[in-house]
Parts: C-alpha cells; structure tokens; sequence
C-alpha cells in the first residue's frame, strides 16, 4: 500500500507563527504530530510515503527522509488549489490502493480495516457536538456514506471528517478527482470530498469508520487542548526539580532544561534547552531553548528561541522572538 500525505492545499488552517516551520512537524506533547500519526501505521505494509509538499519541501525532506523506513517521494504543490489539486500530484506514483492522511490532527485508529473491509474505500470520522464547524459523513444503515455536507445547519450528521481516507478502487477516485477539477472552484479550491462524492454518485461503496480519539492540531485553542490530552495519556514526564518549583500535573519538560522559583503545570510541555525563572506557566506548548523570567504565561504557543520576560498573558509566536511587558 502507498500512502499519500498532503502537506499542502489547507493554507487557510495554518496557524499565524507557522510559515517558517512545516504544520506537521511542530511538536505536541513532546514529538511531532507527524511523529504521531507515523505511530498508527503501524500493522500496514506500507511500499511508499508520497508527501505532497508546499514550499517548505526541503525541511519536510530533511526530516521526513531520515525519520521514517518506508521509502519516501516529494512531490511539490505549486499551485495552492486545495485538497484535490493536492492529492492528484501523486497520480503518476500511484499504482494501487492508497492510504491519504492529512496530518493537521492526531487519531486513534485501527488502520488494518483497511486490509479487511468490503469497500470501494475508506472514510473515518469522529462523532462530535459541534458538528456546524466541520464537513460531516452521512451514512446508510449498512454504515456506507451516501454523502459529505460542509458546515450543515441542520443535525443531518455528527459524524466529523477528520481527513482520513482510504481508497481501495484508485481508477474511481481518479475519475472523481477530474470530475472536481473539471467543475468550478469553491472559493478558489478544489476539494478532495467533492471527488469522493462523485464516486458515490457513480456507485462506488465508501464505507464510514469511527476512530476512538480525535485531537485537532490546525489552530491554536485546539492544538493546546490536543497537547494536554496527550500529556495526560501518559507522554507527561519530568525531572526532579528543587523544593522552589511547583509541578502540576501532567506536565512535559525534557532534559537540560532549568526551572527555578516557578509553577508549571498543568498541560504544558516545554522543550530542551528552555529555562524558566520565576514564573508561572499553565495549558502552553513552549518550544527549545527559550527564555521566560518573572512571567505568567498561559494559554500560549511559543516557538524555538523565544524570550519572555515581565509578561503576563498568553501568546503564539514564533522562534527567535521578543516579548517583553505588557497583559
């Protein structure tokens, strides 16, 4: 099995600090969420990894290239025209059934469905509340989707995507595919779920799987909260630290970092390198080799190299930054 993994075509989901690093490779929890989403292939025979990229290739390739076995192409989008421009880059590549994963967000999944199913493809979603905000899965009583809706204002599904598919008869998604590019845009993109319900419409059977967990990575409220569900499904950890630091559990901070006169916790991970001097800091993704003195922090993302001082707030920035004074 291939498996297809757009970097690119979701640019409206970036987060405001995240053009100099690539979405999948900023760290929750302590790791990647690439890292993360790597973990669940896990029982697949997978032949290759097709990363469709953005401009930031080389840095995928980098890290991507000496990280993963399975053998990896990239594969640059040029042209941001969405999920479905994205995915047909890899058309000349594919020679099989295929895996696609958009790594904006973290699952828990048994992905060896895709092995047994009686399906034409795969598509897993999460049944959530606030079902307004995401394209939702409507499915049959046998559990086969008979349609995508984007943003309903009706309850005709809970059932969230999640970006998860897996695609069995490849011909018909390609069809789909050109089906969509063929068709106008909808505010300038071409998106993947047009193309699946093409293959619906044309008799194709898509089965609808739930996965157990689903933890958003695509903005900032939702990668803070994703970062404390993970520290509290065990990737908390820390060192012992004198009588003057306070820890709140569950928290993350990695070796070589210096903690002094200061209150972390709870659901934050803080990376190598870091130290942190009177201060207080809570729900905050703080990246390596940061600096944060006489501060109360919470709610914030801040990248590598930050300096924070006298602040008291939340924040997302980015590395090599400055913040000083200020609530």
């Amino acid at each position: 099995m291939q498996v297809i993994i757009p970097l690119a075509g979701k640019g409206s989901r970036l987060r405001p600090h995240t053009h100099l690093v690539p979405k999948p490779m900023l760290k929750v929890a302590g790791r990647p969420v690439m890292d993360w989403v790597m973990d669940r292939l896990d029982g697949l025979d997978i032949e290759e990894l097709i990363f469709i990229t953005g401009h930031l290739k080389e840095q995928v390739e980098a890290y991507t290239g000496s990280r993963y076995a399975a053998p990896s192409r990239y594969v640059e989008q040029v042209v941001q025209d969405g999920t479905a421009g994205a995915v047909n880059l890899a058309r000349p590549h594919v020679h099989g059934p295929v895996m696609i994963i958009f790594v904006d967000t973290v699952f828990e999944a048994d992905l060896t469905l895709a092995n047994t199913a009686d399906a034409d493809g795969i598509i897993w979603a999460k049944e959530v509340e606030d079902y307004q905000r995401f394209g939702v899965v409507v499915r049959d009583a046998q559990g086969y989707m008979t349609r995508i809706v984007e943003k309903p204002s009706e309850p005709i599904s809970k059932l969230a995507n999640i970006g998860l598919y897996y695609m069995r008869d490849v011909e018909a998604l390609w069809a789909g595919i050109d089906h969509t590019l063929a068709s106008p845009t909808v505010k300038g993109e071409y998106f993947l779920t047009d193309a699946f319900q093409h293959m619906i419409d044309q008799g194709r059977r898509i089965l609808t799987a739930e996965v157990g967990g689903w933890y958003d990575c695509g903005q900032l409220g939702t990668t803070l909260e994703t970062n404390g569900i993970l520290l509290a499904k065990g990737a908390a950890r820390h060192p012992a630290f004198g009588a003057d630091v306070t820890i709140i559990d569950p928290v993350l901070i990695e070796d070589g970092c210096t903690i002094a006169n200061s209150t972390i916790g709870p659901n934050v991970s803080i990376d190598a390198g870091s130290t942190v001097r009177g201060s207080t800091i809570r729900d905050s993704i703080i990246g390596s080799d940061c600096e944060i003195v006489g501060s109360t922090v919470h709610d914030a993302m801040l990248g590598d190299h930050v300096v924070v001082a006298d602040f008291t707030g939340s924040a997302s920035i980015g590395s090599h930054s400055q913040l000083t004074g200020g609530v």
